[in-house]
């Protein structure tokens, strides 16, 4: 999984210039975002971003660590939906192994982050969604591991759900920026500002926070809506209230975890707020990262986010978005074309040379085919559907031959879409 880093971003990994964040201000102290950037603001990062493809020329878009590709099975089949229906329940073993998520825990002996629990919350939620076997089972896991995050976010007391304030236990690359992180606020004296109760609950405007806080926070969703919990949507909506203050990140891929967690508070709440915040931070923190054209069009500029993992993150975010904005908002247009064009990008590499990327291609081409299934224009300009067609071969054929193909959050989302998709497919 991607690290959770607090140091700014330089060099290779430049995102956005220092004048946003400066101007629009840090934590709570940040104004309610409108959905309109100032073209100030916006000449700003396209002329930093500019700068930066002249310098690193034709290494834009080109990842840090080559992209290793596993070719797609020929003339394998998807599972089945008799398949499907026991598949999640075999991961119930190793969740029982794993739950470590322990209400009143202390965090400081950590070596996981909160990503982990709230990826068994989606995971389950989705089993259960699709009425797989051991239903009632899944459920008790998405809420064990789903009143964790409560409590945790309960322990930070801003909203946020916090990362582990651990130092020097597990050389785990988000806990080691963690450990940097922790280590220079110590030498500034501004450790009791960002740790409270053993967590850290702020990052200052670095932004690293929004990695598990936007997992979380959409995971609260979902758990809300399948239990009709009041508890899970106060935690979800408080979650969506901190993503909606921050500040605009240096990387790219921070910004579209919140810009996930406010599309979903929109489309749950219907509360305006979080679209225009959502729109705001995909136009200032998200889309000016991205090559509009050249070899590698539809990547993100900077080696870190031109890796596969990070650009199919972005692909959910701006996927979830462009399903609540209504048809006739000024920023639809521009949202569509760079979904599509980053889609079309890598998913033609899928096609063509392989998978080099499973779990994250596989959640946004999931969430992108079932948002999207009256619109076959789009889904074929993407290459959307032949691609998740050949992602769903790879890892039936591995769940076939034992193995555990996907994360629990992918795993659930993948099944649940075997099951959905034959019921649609279905004869009426």
């Amino acid at each position: 999984m991607p690290p959770l880093r607090f140091a700014p971003i330089l060099g290779p990994r430049f995102v956005l210039v220092a004048l946003l964040s400066a101007s629009l201000g840090a934590g709570e102290e940040a104004p309610p975002a409108a959905d309109r950037p100032t073209a100030q603001e916006l000449a700003a990062i396209h002329t930093e971003v500019a700068a930066y493809r002249r310098k690193v020329g034709d290494k834009a878009g080109v990842p840090e660590v080559a992209d290793k590709f596993i070719p797609i099975p020929k003339n394998a089949a998807w599972l089945t939906t008799a398949e499907a229906q026991g598949a999640f329940a075999k991961m119930h073993g190793k969740l029982e192994q794993l739950r470590w998520w322990k209400i009143g825990l202390e965090p400081a002996t950590l070596k996981h982050a909160l990503r982990e629990p709230a990826a068994i919350v989606s995971g389950c939620v989705h089993a259960v969604r699709a009425g797989l076997d051991a239903a009632p089972r899944s459920l008790a896991y998405a809420r064990e591991a789903g009143d964790f995050l409560v409590w945790a976010q309960g322990q930070a007391g801003t909203g946020v759900f916090p990362f582990p304030a651990v130092r020097g236990v597990t050389r785990d690359q988000a806990f080691v920026a963690a450990d940097r992180f922790l280590a220079q606020a110590e030498r500034e004296g501004r450790l009791a500002d960002v740790v409270r109760h053993g967590w850290v609950v702020d990052d200052v405007t670095d932004g690293g926070l929004q990695f598990d806080h936007g997992e979380a926070g959409v995971a609260m969703f979902e758990l809300y809506e399948a239990t009709k919990e009041k508890t899970y949507l106060t935690s979800a909506r408080w979650a969506a209230d901190w993503a909606e203050k921050r500040p605009i990140a240096r990387n790219w891929n921070y910004n579209s975890f919140s810009v996930s967690l406010l599309a979903e508070a929109f489309r749950v709440t219907g509360e305006r707020r979080y679209f225009d915040a959502a729109v705001r931070k995909t136009r200032l923190g998200v889309l000016p990262g991205q090559l509009p054209d050249g070899p590698h069009a539809g990547r993100w500029v900077d080696a870190h986010n031109a890796r596969p993992a990070y650009h199919y993150i972005m692909m959910r975010a701006l996927a979830q978005l462009a399903a609540v904005t209504p048809k006739d908002a000024a920023a639809r247009p521009e949202i569509m074309r760079a979904l599509t064009l980053g889609l079309k990008a890598r998913n033609e590499e899928i096609l063509g040379r392989g998978a080099a990327n499973k779990d994250k291609a596989m959640e946004a081409l999931v969430i992108v085919n079932r948002l999207f299934a009256g619109d076959a224009a789009f889904l074929r300009d993407s290459r959307s559907a032949e691609a998740l067609d050949a992602l769903g071969q790879l890892v039936s054929e591995q769940f076939r031959k034992g193995a555990a193909p996907l994360g629990p959050r992918e795993w659930g989302l993948f099944l649940d879409y075997v099951v959905w998709k034959a019921k649609t497919s279905a004869p009426k």
